[in-house]
């Protein structure tokens, strides 16, 4: 290079110009998500979001179990067969699905499945309670799939004795309290 390039100082007017425009096209040619603030608000409005989702699926599921325990249906001893006078009963726990369907959607809420859980008291063994548990959560569920509740939006499961509401269920009382049906959100 000459020196007419170069002023008194050192300095190359011409080299500048180019460290300058890499220095412009490296910028400009930078990843997207380096400076996506619409990315870091959406997560925060994904957090806000989750938060209200999350209340209002805790407020949800307790409105479930306070209505399952108002209508819960009894079974004829060691069977899964429903005793009379419950058809009332699983249509009100319809009803209620369905209003908590509704408060799901509004809620952004669309991937859950509404889960009948069986439970029994600690009388007989574990395995023979867990299989009954299980037919009983089975009969609730095709009860309330008669009555409108959409069959790809309900499970069953039987729990057994496993999750007793009242500990050492020793009276007659006690193990009734243990022998009944839950619905609750799962995702």
């Amino acid at each position: 290079m000459s020196n007419s390039f170069v002023n008194k100082r050192g300095f190359n007017p011409l080299m500048a110009g180019v460290l300058w425009a890499a220095l412009v096209v490296t910028t400009m040619a930078a990843p997207a998500h380096a400076f996506d603030l619409g990315g870091m608000a959406n997560k925060g409005i994904d957090s806000v979001t989750g938060k209200t989702r999350d209340k209002a699926v805790v407020k949800l599921n307790a409105k479930l179990l306070a209505e399952g325990r108002k209508n819960q249906c009894s079974f004829k001893s060691d069977s899964d067969e429903l005793a009379p006078g419950c058809d009332k009963k699983v249509r009100k726990l319809a009803n209620t699905l369905a209003d908590v369907k509704k408060h799901l959607k509004v809620a952004g809420v669309t991937s859950y499945k509404f889960e009948v859980s069986g439970h029994t008291d600690s009388s007989g063994s574990a395995a023979r309670n867990k299989e009954l548990s299980g037919q009983r959560a089975a009969v609730i569920v095709k009860e309330l799939i008669a009555k409108g509740v959409a069959a790809n939006e309900i499970i069953s499961v039987g729990l057994g004795s496993e999750r007793p509401l009242v500990k050492r269920d020793n009276t007659p009382a006690k193990k009734a309290r243990n022998r009944r049906y839950e619905i609750q959100i799962r995702f």
